[in-house]
């Protein structure tokens, strides 16, 4: 190449080359050796050579865009050159070449990316600070096969496209460049061209790892510094701490809303002072797990987060990588579990976001039918694009991987799962079998499954998944889709509408509590009290509750009492455990004065004790999936709104649970066990110290031996009004 090669000159100015690796950085034409650079606005450019770098001579610039060239009449190997480059009206800058070194990403890397199985792709993809050939810089890397031609934009060149074109790694569709001298902190986007040529809005990284502060929406160059954990001995044990056998409690959060400080104008708490306030509070409550709602990148904070336009950065909202490091670090250190909330179903379509990426449906599915969902107005992924499929695998691996969690709660799966969701006729199309099935997003989720359990072992994948889908939690060999638990959607939808009766009209709906068990171990059940049942206009679980004030608490209670010792695992939303009075609101933090009231603080002591009993009673909690662990006493006694049933923890424990759903104490009961001796009552939802009238048992009641409800012994017991309690035998 010489200086008469005019089109290429031009297209370096415009940013348009379609391969800019070819002209820029250090070559050898037919007159010499000579280095390119292209420095938009500079008045002067000089070369620098050596280290420490020296002036060896002035740039000619070639074209008014700012492309200069500077002729070398020798150049040893491997030569260190830079630049400096002079600004109107400012001081000489020095600039490292990106040119100067070659492509960063291995074959191995491009061969894995291209098969679709690189499961590590956040640290091949994105921006990574790191040091190459002496020089400190940063790689960036960016998957874009339909663009015509990338730069990098950022704080660095002035938001300019035409000062760092990427180079293109061929096949692969990858276009990466290292550029010296850029520092974490540093905010970047990428500028496109189609294929066509036209200009594309500029776009954050998809596999960013942070990014800025809504509403600014460019990403941002992450620390490298790697964290220091101190959390082996919790993964060590996690596996037997998330088994099906284990006591699984959940506290679900929103971060920012859990607790504001209002003297700072109301802004939510950092990641570390999460750590500090909610991590105590939460195990004291005796929770095993928190749970938060999605903290990847996202730019409208109505969306709770469910709309995210950067799935491998952690929100800018509540700190940095670091900072949610140690929130988890805290977690494990206080032996509670993080779960994190993970959308794979469907992204916004915010111009600087994944829609329409290079000018083509990249991310997205092509068909509308099929690529967007027309109840959030959001783009849905293609499950078919090899690709794609690998972003998101990857990414579920990244938070694993990285911040340790323990687990996915992944949000909407029956919006993939069918693709007539939403849809009316003629809004859809079947697969390939005349059926209704997403196929590919079947395969997508038996692959993400499978992968993360095998890579994670002890880890949870759990399912939001709201039909009768066969098989959710079955293994994958076995035809299922490999997650490890699913949310019993239909149990807490059936018990909130029989709770919202009055009780009444409750005989003639006894069945919305008893329905639940029939298909109880049909999937390894977690019973979810969620934000979802708290916002939209639904009020609080309080506000639920039928009757006058102390008949809502007392139902509350008893709700609470019959939820934990039904078979499966627990999961409250926040606020539900002092019984927010309000509808849950994302912009302004939990009502926590109402702890100075006895009847709210009542129902956070009674949470802290079921979760302490639900803990500590293998009964309630080993055979959570298999019949062998609940039994009816009677489940019939709709006339006056009671439960009586059994729960066994497959060796010597039993527990005996009694609701009564009525405001009418029932004296003298009889009730049926399975053994003779003292039985302890463990609960009492009515208990004074919870806000009840304090009916009871005196603490325990002697077994006779005369038969009751199919048993060899029985029970005369009190039963208070609008109450759960629970009895447990006395050892063998």
């Amino acid at each position: 190449m010489t200086r008469a090669d005019q089109p290429d000159i031009d297209a370096i100015a415009h940013g348009q080359h379609d391969d800019p690796c070819r002209w820029l950085g250090f070559h050898k034409t037919e007159q010499g050796w000579v280095a390119r650079t292209v420095q938009p606005g500079a008045e002067k450019v000089t070369l620098l050579v050596g280290t420490p770098p020296v002036p060896n001579c002035e740039a000619t610039r070639l074209h008014p865009g700012g492309v200069f060239e500077a002729a070398i009449t020798s150049a040893p190997p491997g030569l260190q050159y830079s630049w400096s480059v002079q600004w109107p009206g400012a001081a000489a800058q020095h600039i490292g070449d990106p040119w100067h070194v070659g492509p960063q990403l291995g074959e191995l890397d491009l061969h894995l990316l291209r098969e679709g199985t690189h499961n590590d792709l956040g640290s091949v993809l994105g921006a990574h600070a790191m040091q190459v050939e002496g020089s400190d810089g940063v790689r960036f890397a960016l998957w874009a096969p339909n663009a015509r031609n990338v730069s990098v934009v950022g704080d660095f060149n002035g938001w300019n496209r035409v000062t760092h074109p990427m180079r293109h790694r061929g096949e692969s569709g990858i276009w990466e460049l290292f550029i010296p001298g850029i520092v974490p902190g540093a905010r970047y986007k990428f500028a496109l061209r189609d294929r066509h040529g036209e200009v594309l809005p500029d776009k954050a990284d998809p596999c960013a790892l942070q990014a800025e502060f809504r509403p600014a929406t460019a990403s941002v160059v992450a620390n490298p510094t790697p964290y220091h954990w101190r959390d082996a001995a919790w993964l060590a044990g996690r596996h037997d701490a998330q088994s099906t056998a284990a006591p699984i409690s959940i506290y679900e959060i929103h971060a920012g809303s859990w607790r504001r400080v209002p003297e700072e104008g109301n802004r939510p708490l950092s990641f570390r002072e999460l750590g500090e306030q909610l991590v105590p509070y939460v195990a004291e409550l005796g929770f095993t797990h928190i749970q938060l709602m999605p903290i990847s990148e996202y730019p409208f904070d109505g969306s709770w987060g469910y709309q995210p336009t950067g799935l491998f950065a952690v929100s800018s909202r509540f700190g940095t990588p670091a900072d949610f490091c140690a929130f988890v670090d805290a977690c494990h250190d206080a032996n509670l579990g993080v779960l994190l909330d993970w959308v794979p179903g469907h992204f916004p379509t915010d111009s600087h976001g994944l829609g329409r990426f290079d000018g083509t449906a990249l991310y997205e599915h092509d068909d509308p039918q099929r690529g967007f969902h027309p109840d959030w107005n959001t783009l849905i992924y293609n499950y078919g694009r090899t690709e794609v499929v690998n972003f998101l695998t990857a990414n579920a691996h990244h938070w694993l991987d990285s911040y340790h969690l323990d687990g996915l709660r992944v949000d909407a799966v029956a919006s993939m799962l069918y693709l007539d969701y939403s849809r009316e006729a003629g809004q859809w199309q079947p697969n390939q079998h005349g059926g209704r099935e997403n196929l590919e997003a079947v395969a997508f989720l038996q692959r993400v499954n499978t992968d993360v359990y095998r890579a994670h072992p002890g880890s949870m994948m759990v399912a939001e998944e709201s039909t009768s889908w066969p098989g959710v939690t079955r293994a994958v060999h076995d035809g299922g889709l490999g997650f490890g638990y699913k949310w019993n959607m239909g149990w807490m939808n059936d018990t909130l509408r029989y709770m919202a009766r009055d009780p009444i009209h409750r005989a003639h709906h006894h069945n919305e509590l008893t329905f639940g068990l029939v298909y109880a171990f049909s999937e390894n059940f977690v019973l979810p009290l969620s934000h979802d049942e708290v916002v939209h206009g639904k009020g609080s679980l309080l506000g639920k509750m039928p009757g006058d004030r102390w008949q809502q608490f007392a139902n509350l209670r008893a709700y609470f009492g019959f939820m934990w010792t039904q078979p499966g695992k627990k999961l409250l939303f926040m606020g539900g455990e002092f019984a927010q009075q309000a509808e849950w609101n994302h912009d302004s933090s939990l009502d926590w004065h109402l702890l100075e009231h006895a009847e709210h603080s009542g129902i956070q002591h009674l949470i802290k004790d079921l979760n302490h009993l639900y803990r500590s009673e293998p009964a309630l909690h080993r055979d959570d999936v298999g019949p062998a662990g609940f039994q009816w006493l009677d489940a019939d006694d709709a006339m006056q709104s009671t439960l009586t049933y059994l729960r066994h923890d497959g060796a010597d424990g039993w527990a005996l649970v009694v609701c009564n759903f009525t405001p009418t104490p029932h004296h003298g009961r009889r009730i049926g066990v399975p053994r003779d001796g003292h039985w302890v009552e463990r609960l009492n939802t009515d208990a004074g110290c919870y806000g009840g009238s304090n009916l009871g048992n005196a603490g325990s009641r002697v077994a006779d031996p005369i038969a009751a409800q199919g048993q060899a012994y029985s029970l005369q017991l009190d039963i208070p009004p609008l109450a759960t309690v629970v009895l447990t035998a006395p050892n063998p």
